[in-house]
């Protein structure tokens, strides 16, 4: 699997909506097949992904917000949505 390349623009799929789960305490991605559980860490990350921003501008947004900010979790978690087709990626 490739991991998803730093100037790599993504945003959540068309097909996709993050929304909160009350009755899970959590954000889900729902899709037509599937409903994916995210924790808060996925959110940050998702609701950055606005398809204008690169993975390496979305590292440095998350990086001000938060002490300890991996690109290379980042750009797994965002290969990962990808293989479920939750995620859509653009060349930056």
């Amino acid at each position: 699997m490739a991991i998803v390349e730093p100037m790599i623009v993504p945003r959540i799929a068309p097909h996709v909506r993050m929304r909160y789960d009350a009755a899970r305490g959590q954000h889900v991605l729902l899709s037509p097949e599937r409903i994916v559980v995210v924790n808060e860490t996925a959110t940050a990350v998702l609701e950055l992904c606005d398809g204008t921003r690169s993975v390496e501008e979305i590292v440095t947004e998350l990086r001000a917000r938060y002490d300890e900010v991996s690109e290379d979790d980042v750009r797994h978690l965002l290969d990962e949505l990808k293989a479920k087709h939750c995620v859509e990626v653009t060349d930056g």
